[in-house]
């Protein structure tokens, strides 16, 4: 069965408003343009090495998402 895209935009916003909670939209927009604009950095330039950009290793979006699993941010990979 064919998902509608009707559906798939109804889901997203709906996700979208549960990641929100109960900040303002005005203060959320600049978490997700940030997000979109790693995202788009990452995807562009990663692995090019004549990028315009270089991309560090842990810096990139996947990096982002793996951690984002971690249940607990172990304080020594802050540190340099």
């Amino acid at each position: 069965m064919a998902v509608k895209k009707s559906e798939i935009y109804s889901s997203l916003w709906a996700s979208c408003d549960a990641l929100r909670g109960g900040m303002d939209a005005s203060q959320y927009k600049d978490y997700v343009l940030v997000l979109l604009f790693v995202k788009y950095v990452s995807d562009k330039y990663a692995g090019d090495p004549d990028g315009l950009i270089e991309i560090p290793e842990g810096g990139s979006f996947a990096d982002m998402v793996a951690l984002s699993q971690i249940e607990t941010w172990p304080i020594d990979r802050l540190r340099p």
